[in-house]
């Protein structure tokens, strides 16, 4: 047994008033008991002088991307060999950070599901979710994936097939995409008859539905659909992101679909903007600062309203999103006023979920996985601390 105690401790949904002890065995969370509580003699334990809570969870990853300018196109022109290292880093990344699962959303030729299938208990990686090659139309966003296709029977046909590849969730192209040319964010990819026929051929399988959707047409097309979650949900418009009235916003809460806005930059690792940004920002009429406080303060106003919010990053696709960089997103929450136990959830129990691993982690609690991290300051009074982790622990074996 193991024993990692802290006064300033998040469980998954509040902080815990006095702190505590967690204690772990044999991979598992066996208690979390009062701080000073006393542990068996031949017990270790670990003090931690900042904020201990569960490991992360991103909920919109790309592990086939390395991070770099323009990530996204070179998947193509990788062998298997060398996606499986890019692959490698990215998880090696992610849970330097404090990540112990990601959401994988981009894959190509099911490269992450075959990670996935061949993780082992004693791996020192983030559990995958993953969903395999994003459905998209041919030439569509993120085409180059290999998910392009069209029709009913296409349609049917797609989701068939990663239900067969054994995928945990189906993501589908409902808008075209930033970073990919010719293509427009404002504009959906497929028709209202294509995209039900995906949700309905997915949830006679067993398999959840998310929707990549940027333009309020297709945030409004994906919830006629009956997805069960939205990437992005930019509301954007020729007016600009956010351009989501109060009758879309209730629907938003009322079908209970959990949304993902991918926020989150550390603009420290990137000299510029992406072109594809730039460009976005000058079709609006704006700057790529602007638009990113306007993100902020949309999604403020969605959780206020009572959305089902859930961070991820996009991570891995360019510099200032690269793999690890989750902790931006959840301070991004904070600057658009979501209360800090919220934005943590959003990275935690919420997160887990929304992935189906309600009680296997995301939550400091007896049975959970003891997936667990440890950082630099207390997180009530500075969410920047959540980018300094001093410890992880992946599933009862401290890392660090």
């Amino acid at each position: 047994m193991l024993a990692f105690r802290s006064q300033v401790v998040f469980d998954g949904t509040a902080f815990l008033e006095a702190g505590a002890t967690v204690l772990v065995h044999d991979r598992r969370i066996v208690g979390v008991e009062r701080f000073g509580h006393q542990v068996p003699h031949d017990c270790p334990v670990t003090t931690l002088g900042g904020t201990l809570l569960p490991g992360l969870v991103d909920m919109h990853t790309h592990l086939v991307t390395d991070s770099g300018p323009m990530a996204l196109d070179r998947v193509a022109g990788y062998t298997e060999q060398e996606a499986d290292g890019v692959v490698g880093e990215a998880l090696r990344r992610q849970l330097a950070a404090g990540v112990t699962t990601v959401r994988d959303l981009g894959d190509r030729d099911y490269w992450v599901v075959d990670r996935r299938d061949r993780q082992a208990p004693s791996d020192r990686e983030p559990r995958i979710v993953a969903a395999g090659p994003p459905i998209t139309s041919p030439g569509g966003h993120c085409h180059y994936l290999g998910g392009g296709t069209d029709g009913v029977a296409g349609m049917r046909a797609a989701v068939r097939d990663r239900a067969e590849r054994g995928v945990d969730v189906v993501k589908v192209m409902a808008s075209g995409g930033v970073n990919t040319p010719g293509t427009d964010v404002l504009r959906t990819q497929f028709t209202d008859v294509e995209l039900h026929t995906a949700v309905v051929e997915a949830h006679r399988l067993g398999l959840p539905v998310t929707a990549h959707a940027h333009g309020t047409r297709a945030v409004r097309q994906a919830l006629d659909a009956g997805v069960d979650g939205v990437e992005h949900c930019s509301c954007v418009t020729e007016r600009g992101f956010g351009d989501c009235d109060d009758t879309l916003v209730e629907r938003l809460v009322t079908s209970g679909v959990v949304v993902c806005p991918t926020l989150g930059a550390d603009l420290g690792r990137s000299p510029a903007p992406p072109p594809p940004l730039l460009a976005l920002a000058a079709r609006l009429g704006t700057t790529v600062e602007d638009l990113a406080r306007e993100r902020c303060a949309f999604v403020g106003r969605l959780h206020a309203r009572g959305v089902r919010i859930v961070s991820g990053v996009d991570s891995g696709i360019q510099p200032a999103k690269g793999h690890g960089t989750l902790p931006f997103a959840v301070a991004d929450l904070v600057e658009g006023g979501v209360p800090i136990a919220d934005a943590l959830a959003t990275a935690t129990s919420l997160a887990a979920a929304a992935c189906g691993l309600d009680g296997t982690t995301g939550r400091l609690v007896p049975g959970s996985d003891a997936d667990l991290l440890a950082v630099d300051g207390d997180l009530r009074a500075d969410v920047t601390a959540l980018r300094r982790p001093v410890a992880v622990v992946l599933r009862g074996q401290p890392l660090t």
